[in-house]
């Protein structure tokens, strides 16, 4: 199991985010990219290195984002408009390894699921401070692409929560 904590940087242009392992050293780094027709963002390694890059779909039903990676669409992320009696994202990935995302968005407490098999958990339980939360990854998981989707959760669900200045 990995551990990460993931904090959204409060006084910047841009939604942008730190993401740090859990010896506290950073990991990566999110920049959305400020004045852009919906939602881009950069997922860095600390050297600047891109890893993926995440764009928003405009002019759809419900949130929608891309994950793409060296080039090639590697997820559609996407909030369900009518789950009954839960919210749910499915994050959609080539070939049959699919995601979904389920429970408290707005309290940042899910789960990230392939079939019934949990991949990741989401917690924003054990942090007092804005929007910081921990993320913990089954071995084996792509670091990337699950952080990557919870960046996405977090856009979709709090758009615009007073970080824009």
């Amino acid at each position: 199991m990995k551990r990460y904590v993931m904090k959204q940087k409060l006084f910047s242009f841009g939604d942008d985010f730190r993401i740090r392992d859990e010896s506290g050293a950073d990991a990566f780094l999110v920049d959305g990219k400020a004045f852009s027709i919906g939602q881009k963002l950069s997922f860095q390694d600390m050297s600047g290195h891109e890893l993926a890059f995440i764009r928003q779909k405009l002019l759809n039903w419900s949130p929608t984002y891309e994950i793409w990676r060296d080039g090639k669409l590697s997820a559609v992320v996407k909030k369900q408009l009518f789950a009954l009696l839960r919210h749910r994202f499915t994050v959609d990935v080539p070939g049959p390894d699919d995601l979904e995302a389920t429970g408290d968005f707005l309290d940042h407490e899910y789960t990230f699921r392939r079939g019934d098999q949990v991949v990741a958990t989401v917690s924003k339980r054990w942090f007092a401070l804005g929007d910081t939360y921990g993320i913990e990854i089954a071995d084996g998981e792509d670091d990337v692409l699950v952080l990557a989707s919870a960046v996405v959760v977090d856009e979709a669900c709090h758009p615009d929560d007073g970080k824009r200045h």
